[in-house]
């Protein structure tokens, strides 16, 4: 699915969104390997087998099997060029919109898979943030940030927050694949936000 929605200037931001459902396509992607791989192909550009096990320090015979299981499911595509393991890949598409709620055993099973890989993932890159934040410049330090707080919303009301969230991220997306686009002073940052209810007290609220 793909729709437009203005960007804080005047030119509209062309959203790059797919909807997937399918179980196998979301289990294609619970390997902690393709989301990295699948992360190096939208930071680098195309990159082939050889290259891509250089930079996430795999061999390049398992690096060309995760780019096959990715080409099945339509995460990744051939970019033109080369043969066998030089043969370029590139990313489809910059954001997935996984289902990962759906009733069926396989599909929650599947969408549960999907989930705990991407939060471990996201851990991850934290606890190394926390790790080596003192090798980054005080300007970044101080810029860093994490916010959490406890409000009481209906489920509408915490979708559309989701979705509020996700606009203000949407006019900076075009620096993804756009590097002009970026500012000389821009580094890669990682912007994660969670809402979810959370038990009611024993007195009700």
């Amino acid at each position: 699915m793909s729709t437009k929605r203005p960007s804080s200037g005047d030119t509209p931001v062309e959203r790059d969104d797919r909807e997937i459902s399918d179980p196998r396509s979301i289990r294609a992607l619970a390997h902690p390997m393709r989301l990295a791989l699948l992360d190096a192909l939208r930071r680098e550009g195309p990159l082939t087998a050889t290259r891509a096990a250089e930079l996430l320090d795999e061999s390049p015979g398992n690096m060309s099997w995760h780019l096959q299981t990715l080409a099945k499911y339509g995460f990744v595509e051939e970019a033109g060029g080369g043969r066998g393991r030089s043969r370029p890949w590139r990313a489809v598409g910059l954001v997935y919109n996984f289902e990962t709620t759906l009733s069926g055993p396989e599909e929650a099973a599947a969408g549960d898979a999907l989930e705990a890989t991407v939060q471990e993932r996201n851990y991850s890159r934290l606890r190394e943030w926390w790790s080596q934040r003192r090798d980054y410049p005080a300007t970044w330090r101080r810029a860093a940030f994490s916010s959490s707080a406890v409000t009481y919303l209906t489920a509408q009301e915490m979708k559309r927050l989701g979705e509020e969230i996700n606009g203000l991220l949407l006019p900076y997306r075009a620096r993804n694949r756009d590097k002009a686009a970026r500012p000389d002073a821009a580094l890669p940052v990682q912007v994660i936000a969670y809402g979810h209810p959370l038990p009611v007290t024993p007195s009700g609220n």
